[in-house]
């Protein structure tokens, strides 16, 4: 049985894997984990020991198809809790992740299985993330970040890259919501801004806001 700090690592290695098709640096695993570069190592090599990294000195690491399931299921359970939190206990989307961090270690599949079910078998959580299944499947999002639109181009709002408090509660004070369509009217050459109209209302987002933005054109 692994430890949550272990879990919390075959995770966050899995998210960073993700986004890279090269393997994953040390330093970039210790700045997500807020911790030294030496304390990853040694974590790294206790992973691999147990067949779950695939751990190259200076070249960076990567899941093994065992941890990669490992971590796939972590993930299937953070997004099911959060998905339960908000829809079932009225929690707002920027205040579920903590809590779900806690949740996510628990080890029974049954208990999994039936929130699942009671939730009605969610493809999605209230971030537009995907929940994987079962079996470890994940739908992918057919959507793109704004950043990609073109000027007149519009789309519903499905999910953020962005998942951190701070940048859902500005979403919150911009009364940007899943489910919203957005328009793109025009990008401001000096700087980059993007104007945007939303529930019939036009105001100015960074370039930086639009690409952690994910739309699906209509």
């Amino acid at each position: 049985m692994l430890s949550h700090v272990e879990e919390n690592y075959l995770k966050e290695i899995y998210g960073l894997q993700e986004a890279t098709l090269r393997g994953v640096s040390t330093n970039s695993i210790a700045e997500k984990m807020q911790t030294k570069a030496s304390s990853v190592t040694d974590m790294l090599q206790r992973l691999s020991n147990k067949d779950l990294v695939v751990y190259t000195k200076y070249k960076g690491s990567r899941l093994s198809e065992k941890g990669r399931l490992m971590a796939i299921s972590i993930v299937r359970k953070h997004r099911l809790w959060e998905t339960f939190l908000v829809e079932k206990l009225n929690f707002l989307w920027d205040e579920v992740h903590d809590i779900a961090e806690q949740l996510e270690h628990i080890k029974s599949d049954k208990l999994i299985k039936k929130l699942e079910a009671f939730l009605g078998n969610p493809k999605f959580d209230p971030h537009g993330h995907p929940i994987p299944n079962s079996n470890g499947q994940i739908n992918k999002l057919n959507s793109v970040s704004l950043a990609e639109f073109k000027i007149k181009e519009e789309g519903v709002f499905v999910g953020v890259k962005d998942s951190s408090d701070s940048f859902l509660k500005y979403l919150n004070k911009m009364n940007i919501a899943i489910g919203d369509t957005l328009k793109l009217l025009y990008i401001e050459p000096f700087d980059n801004s993007f104007l945007i109209s939303a529930n019939t209302r036009q105001f100015n987002i960074s370039e930086n806001v639009a690409k952690n933005l994910y739309l699906r054109s209509e």
